[in-house]
């Protein structure tokens, strides 16, 4: 793409549909101007106008056009920039493997995960045990990898980076260990830390849990 493109990115830094897409730009190298969006608040006028459907974050604005929905802007993000750092693999087959895992990981595994810092008792106790058994599913696709993405980081990769940011939160509001139970996980987490891109775009999983507190405090929760 030319250097002339114009690329803005509406985000809030703390959510990890946001990070996907910051940590996509940053695997290809492209440049962008961030706005941030005050959640807690009311909405901005350009974000209402360029979501009116969903009316949330993240937008992927490239050149006046917008793109919604983390999966699908990371999905764009490769193909419009496709000569650097490839996510997606060229196989079908694989490529669908990888987005029927991002998917699950959306559906599957980001409500119960919401819930160990915003629920209590019995159904926090509930979400624990939903939360690992997903996340076990989902560690055994790493089979031998090192990645999700095989010998290299990709799609998959980036889709569940941003859950590891909030691993130290997770453990904090359920009182148990990820490494424990997921030490494949873990592990995979302090190797994708070891590539730049990504320990340049991932927040630290201290100051995530920190953001955390602060927005429960904020809405009440």
């Amino acid at each position: 793409m030319a250097n002339s493109d114009q690329i803005v990115l509406l985000d809030f830094f703390p959510s990890v549909f946001g990070i996907r897409v910051r940590l996509a730009l940053a695997a290809k190298g492209v440049e962008y101007e961030g706005k941030e969006e005050d959640l807690t608040g009311d909405k901005s006028s350009l974000l209402l106008k360029m979501n009116p459907v969903h009316k949330k974050i993240p937008v992927l604005i490239h050149n006046g056009k917008p793109i919604c929905e983390s999966l699908i802007i990371v999905e764009y993000i490769d193909e419009v920039w496709k000569d650097r750092c490839p996510l997606l693999p060229s196989d079908p087959y694989q490529k669908a493997q990888a987005k029927f895992w991002a998917d699950f990981i959306d559906k599957m595994v980001y409500p119960c995960s919401k819930k160990l810092w915003t629920a209590k008792g019995a159904e926090q106790e509930a979400s624990k045990k939903e939360f690992l058994d997903r996340i076990k599913l989902l560690e055994g696709e790493l089979k031998s990898y090192p990645y999700f993405g095989g010998e290299s980081l990709g799609f998959l990769d980036i889709a569940f980076l941003p859950f590891y940011s909030r691993f130290y939160t997770f453990e904090a509001f359920g009182n148990f260990s990820i490494e424990a139970e997921c030490p494949k996980l873990v592990a995979w987490g302090k190797r994708c830390m070891e590539e730049e891109f990504v320990s340049r775009s991932l927040p630290h999983q201290h100051k995530m849990y920190d953001l955390v507190v602060e927005f429960t405090k904020k809405v009440g929760i």
